[in-house]
């Protein structure tokens, strides 16, 4: 007997190239307005490799963005996508306060619900920095009124990292709490690895990552989690001078690929919007 297949959650960080954590050390938000953006045309492009596909995927979607571009917010919901928050300027949830974070969610979640016209119940941290520092901040979301986050990275880095998550789905604060989604990954000889998309789908082979994401599907029989961001797929993108060289790798490697890349993705398995495939909706 056939087993059904998975349909997995395709999900992209909607911010532009210098909101990345890796040009941070090089870049001051005092200057974003004074930069190239980019933000627009690279999100229109990944909204027609969406329609090419027939894939439809969850927006996570920085307030800074928003409030420049509210035609890209319309379409995206226009054209049958989740829209969701990523918090209103990449500020890292572990370098703020509750009352603080609960403002930034908010102002984020009114600005998105005014211009798209479509409720938003999804968050996901700036850089996943959810953890286990500063658990608070499940209760600040589910207060100020969504439904789930997918913030976690069970996995060790430098920048983020909760190893000790659970690898799927869990309520941090009970069963009434808010659901969390963490990205995913991969037991492999009793190690765990990500392979949710982002910087590692573009550093490692695409046979990793197609492998690894098979493995989970048919393994644990879970849907995977997958992100990237717009500035991944536009290698014309201006080079910041004066990076550190884990920076500059972590960035900009093969951004000249990762279309084609994607493209491949959305061809070799079943996606859909993360409410949907997380809350069967």
């Amino acid at each position: 007997m056939t087993k059904t297949r998975l349909v997995n959650a395709m999900t992209i960080d909607i911010e532009d190239y210098f909101h990345a954590q890796a040009l941070s050390s090089r870049v001051n938000p005092a200057e974003w307005d004074s930069l190239p953006r980019r933000v627009m045309a690279n999100s229109e492009r990944a909204l027609e490799l969406f329609a090419e596909a027939k894939v439809k995927a969850t927006f996570f979607v920085l307030g800074w963005v928003a409030e420049r571009h509210p035609a890209l917010i319309r379409r995206i919901v226009d054209e049958g996508h989740e829209l969701a928050s990523h918090g209103w300027n990449h500020t890292r949830v572990d370098r703020q306060d509750a009352e603080t974070f609960r403002a930034d969610i908010r102002r984020t979640k009114a600005l998105l619900e005014q211009v798209g016209g479509a409720a938003v119940r999804g968050y996901r941290a700036a850089t996943f920095s959810i953890g286990a520092s500063n658990p608070w901040a499940f209760d600040v979301l589910q207060e100020e009124g969504y439904g789930y986050s997918s913030s976690v990275y069970p996995i060790r880095h430098d920048n983020y990292g909760m190893p000790s998550a659970p690898r799927f789905t869990y309520h941090p604060n009970g069963p009434n709490g808010i659901a969390e989604h963490p990205m995913t990954t991969v037991r492999v000889a009793g190690h765990t690895l990500p392979c949710s998309g982002g910087g590692y789908f573009r550093l490692l082979p695409y046979a990793f990552s197609r492998w690894a994401m098979r493995r989970v599907n048919r393994v644990d029989r879970e849907p995977c989690v997958f992100y990237f961001h717009p500035w991944e797929i536009d290698p014309g993108q201006p080079r910041i001078a004066g990076l550190p060289f884990k920076s500059k790798l972590r960035h900009y490697t093969n951004l000249h690929g990762m279309e084609n890349r994607i493209g491949r993705l959305l061809r070799d398995f079943a996606w859909d919007r993360m409410d949907r495939v997380v809350f069967n909706a």
